[in-house]
C-alpha cells in the first residue's frame, strides 16, 4: 500500500543515534587490552558509510566511555627534527621509524608524551609518559624519555597540531581494539586546514586476524586497508615545503571520497 500524502516519512539513523546505542566500556575494564606492542591496520572511508556500519558492529564491540560520554575530543602537537626526518623516513618507507608526539585528551586534565616506532614486521610499540601539559620545547627529562624510546639522539622541534574526535571500540570477544577518528584538522600558526568528511579507522591487534568482525565488514564494503599517516597528510595539507611522491595516491583516494561525500 502506498503512503498516503502528509504521512510522515521513514526515519534514517544517523550515525550518533547509532553510536547512542553500544553497550558501554570504561577505562579500568580496557585495561586488558592496552596493546601497547600490536599489529596496526588502518581504513579510510567516507562518513556516509559510517551509520550502516555501526549497525552492523553492534553485536561484536563495547563502546568506551569516558566521564560518561562517547567520544573523546584530542589534539596533539608533533616534533620532528628541522629537517623533517621523521616525516622523511616514512616517505621513504623506512622500516624503522618514529613519531613523537603530544597528546591531550580535553576534559580529562590527562597529557601525555609519546614515542610511536614501527619496528619491522608490520609491528607498532608506543612508549608514553604522562606530563602536565603540552610545552613549547622539549624539556630535559622529556628529551632523555625520546631518546631512550627511539634509541637515537637527535634534535626535535615543534612541527604541526591535529585536532580530532575519537571513538574507540572493544571487541567483546578477544583482545581487539578499534579507533574511529572524526573531525580531522591540522594547524600551524593560524592556519587550519580540515580533511573533510572522512572517517580515519585503526584496528590494533596482536597479530593480524583477517576473521575479525570490523575485517570482515570491511572487505564486504570493499574497503581496503590503506596506509594513512595523519601526521603526514597534515604536512602536505598545511603546504610544508617537504616531498610528496609516496603519497600522491593517498591524496588522490582522499580527494575521492571528499568529491563522493
Amino acid at each position: 500500500m502506498s503512503r498516503s500524502f502528509g504521512s510522515p516519512a521513514p526515519t534514517v539513523n544517523t550515525w550518533q543515534q547509532t553510536i547512542a546505542r553500544f553497550e558501554p566500556i570504561s577505562l579500568s575494564e580496557m585495561d586488558s587490552v592496552k596493546l601497547q606492542n600490536r599489529v596496526d591496520t588502518k581504513y579510510v572511508f567516507a562518513m556516509g558509510d559510517l551509520p550502516q556500519l555501526l549497525e552492523q558492529m553492534l553485536p561484536d564491540y563495547r563502546l568506551l566511555h569516558v566521564e560518561g560520554r562517547p567520544g573523546t575530543d584530542y589534539r596533539s602537537l608533533y616534533f620532528d627534527t628541522p629537517d623533517h626526518r621523521h616525516f622523511q623516513d616514512h616517505h621513504n618507507k623506512r622500516s624503522f621509524r618514529s613519531k613523537v608526539r603530544f597528546r591531550e585528551y580535553l576534559g580529562s586534565d590527562l597529557v601525555y608524551l609519546e614515542v610511536k616506532r614501527k619496528t619491522g614486521g608490520g609491528r607498532t610499540d608506543k612508549a608514553r609518559m604522562r606530563v602536565a601539559a603540552i610545552p613549547e620545547q622539549l624539556s630535559a627529562e622529556q628529551i632523555a624519555f625520546v631518546h631512550k624510546a627511539n634509541g637515537r639522539e637527535e634534535q626535535l622541534v615543534p612541527s604541526l597540531w591535529n585536532h580530532f574526535t575519537r571513538f574507540t571500540f572493544v571487541n567483546r570477544h578477544r583482545p581487539e581494539r578499534l579507533t574511529m577518528d572524526l573531525d580531522l584538522r591540522f594547524s600551524e600558526a593560524g592556519m587550519q586546514r580540515p580533511l573533510g568528511p572522512i572517517v580515519v579507522a585503526e584496528l590494533k591487534q596482536e597479530r593480524a586476524d583477517r576473521s575479525s568482525p570490523f575485517v570482515r565488514l570491511m572487505r564486504a564494503r570493499g574497503i581496503r586497508p590503506a596506509g594513512m599517516s595523519k601526521y603526514c597528510i597534515g604536512m602536505l595539507l598545511l603546504q610544508r615545503p617537504v616531498k610528496h611522491n609516496a603519497f600522491k595516491e593517498v591524496l588522490l583516494h582522499l580527494q575521492r571520497l571528499r568529491q563522493a561525500a
